[in-house]
């Protein structure tokens, strides 16, 4: 579940701000509730947000099996993928760390 919301109030001029959700299902029963918003009380800002959902890719699923890939680890691959592209985003890097070490400890339960 993602409820975000970005909120510039009135003497915040100038404000840049943009906010993106991105999730991947991994099951099929998987689901997402995602709810991004904006409240913007100023005249010259810059502001704007997006959310995508999706499934993995069926062309990357069949490349890597297509290759000698289990699909079980051509799944984890691909998801890994997916979160290293947030992580690696962090500057602090024991908390990249961190949560690589989860990322990767979830992952080898798929």
């Amino acid at each position: 579940m993602f409820n975000g919301k970005v909120y510039v109030a009135p003497d915040a001029q100038r404000t840049r701000a943009y906010q993106n959700n991105a999730n991947i299902l991994l099951g099929d029963n998987a689901k997402v509730y995602t709810k991004p918003e904006l409240e913007i009380y100023a005249d010259d800002v810059k502001c704007s947000h997006g959310c995508t959902i999706g499934r993995l890719d069926e062309k990357g699923l069949f490349y890597l099996r297509s290759r000698g890939v289990s699909e079980v680890e051509a799944r984890r691959m691909l998801a890994h993928a997916f979160m290293t592209d947030v992580i690696e985003r962090i500057a602090n890097q024991d908390w990249r760390a961190h949560l690589a070490n989860i990322i990767d400890a979830k992952l080898e339960t798929l």
